[in-house]
């Protein structure tokens, strides 16, 4: 794992929870620092402070993006707006967790994205079953989980790992109101409680690569319940 966090107090007590936990920590202090590092040793996964001096956790993100690089990535942030946020999802990031956080809270997370990406081995009780190799078709949306790629209609859908693996749930049930604790556990392996905007966040993120001009929404919202996938 590679942690990279400016304030040295959290990096310091983030690397000793996260080694007692069981994880192999290599800490940095900066961005560049963290994508010398991440460039050398290939991580399972990265945790990165957005606010970084120099090269901030954002642009560490966009860049190993570019170049490629699938590792999961979960952002620390002291920025609570939405935008701020989705900032960090358009870059690429995989998850978030807003500071101050409960070192509890980014074990979960962790094991979520480790989970998903098949990194931890033995995983156990709570792992995502993996995707089957069929592909899947609903509402004018056609996705080959094998592949990890989605169109609608002829458009290819850029997407992150998160909004893959949540607009194949919601493929998948079709027509199925999804409750919000339902998709927390099903993608994050985690229910983050009533009080949590990050389902709020990736779907609304979603929606924005999934909606055409006067086509219908596909991704409509059941007030107080969940979501579903369907047309009209």
């Amino acid at each position: 794992m590679l942690l990279a966090e400016d304030d040295r107090a959290i990096r310091n007590a983030l690397e000793r929870a996260l080694t007692l936990e069981g994880y192999r920590v290599v800490a940095v202090a900066d961005g560049a620092e963290a994508l010398a590092e991440a460039r050398r040793e290939r991580p399972d996964v990265l945790v990165l402070d957005v606010m970084m001096p120099g090269v901030d956790g954002l642009q560490v993100c966009r860049t190993l993006r570019a170049e490629g690089d699938p590792t999961p990535i979960l952002m620390l942030t002291a920025l609570v707006e939405t935008a701020d946020r989705i900032a960090g999802l358009d870059a690429g990031a995989d998850d978030y967790v807003v500071k101050p956080f409960d070192v509890e809270e980014v074990f979960a997370r962790l094991r979520a994205l480790l989970r998903r990406t098949g990194a931890t081995p033995g995983a156990g009780v709570g792992d995502v079953p993996k995707p089957a190799s069929d592909a899947l078709e609903a509402v004018g949306l056609r996705m080959d989980p094998q592949a990890r790629r989605a169109w609608r209609g002829e458009r290819e859908l850029e997407l992150t790992r998160t909004e893959f693996e949540l607009l194949e749930l919601l493929v998948r049930n079709a027509g199925v109101v999804l409750d919000h604790a339902t998709i927390y556990d099903r993608i994050w392996g985690y229910d983050f409680g009533p009080g949590s905007k990050n389902l709020a966040v990736y779907v609304g993120y979603l929606r924005r690569k999934l909606d055409e001009p006067d086509a219908p929404q596909l991704i409509q919202t059941v007030r107080g319940v969940g979501y579903v996938l369907r047309e009209g």
